[in-house]
C-alpha cells in the first residue's frame, strides 16, 4: 500500500480589506475580499474571485474561479457557483477557455443550498433558498425554484 499524497486546506495569498473576519478552517487563495466582509467555516473561495464590501458569506459555501460578487451581499450556507456548464458533454477540467463568469451585483441575498450557473444578477435580488439560477437575472425582485423565477418586486 502507498501513502496518498496529502495536501492541506489553508489561506495563502489573499488581498483583505480591513477588518475582516474568517472563521477556520477554510480555504482561500488568490482571491480579493473586501472591507467588513465576513467569511464562515468550511468556506472555499478560489484564485481570482473579488468578493466586495460588508458581505457575508456562510458555512459550506463554495466559490469557484471567475465569480465576482458585489458590495453588500450575503451568501447562505451551502450555496455552491459553478463555472463549468458542461458543454462538451464532459467536465472542462483545465481547459479554462471552456469556463464561463458570473457577476452578482449589490445588495444580493442568495439562500441556503443554492446554485448559480454562470449568469449575470443584478442589484437588489434575492434568490430562495434551494434555487437553480440558470439564466441571467436582469431586474431585481425575489426569484426562486428549479430552474430559478421571478416570484414578485421587492
Amino acid at each position: 500500500m502507498t501513502q496518498p499524497i496529502l495536501k492541506k486546506i489553508g489561506i495563502r495569498d489573499i488581498k483583505c480589506g480591513t477588518d475582516v473576519v474568517i472563521i477556520e478552517p477554510c480555504n482561500l487563495y488568490e482571491c480579493e475580499i473586501g472591507d467588513h466582509t465576513f467569511i464562515g467555516p468550511f468556506v472555499e473561495i478560489q484564485k481570482g474571485v473579488k468578493i466586495g464590501r460588508r458581505c457575508k458569506i456562510q458555512s459550506h459555501a463554495f466559490i469557484c474561479e471567475l465569480v465576482t460578487i458585489g458590495d453588500d451581499c450575503f451568501i447562505s450556507h451551502g450555496v455552491k457557483f459553478v463555472n463549468d456548464t458542461f458543454k462538451s458533454g464532459a467536465p472542462a477540467g483545465g481547459k479554462r477557455d471552456l469556463w464561463k463568469s458570473t457577476i452578482i451585483g449589490d445588495t444580493v441575498s442568495i439562500g441556503t443550498n443554492s446554485t448559480i450557473l454562470p449568469v449575470t444578477i443584478t442589484n437588489r435580488v434575492v434568490v430562495g433558498a434551494g434555487s437553480v439560477v440558470t439564466k441571467d437575472i436582469l431586474q431585481p425582485g425575489i426569484y426562486a425554484g428549479n430552474p430559478a423565477r421571478k416570484i414578485r418586486d421587492l
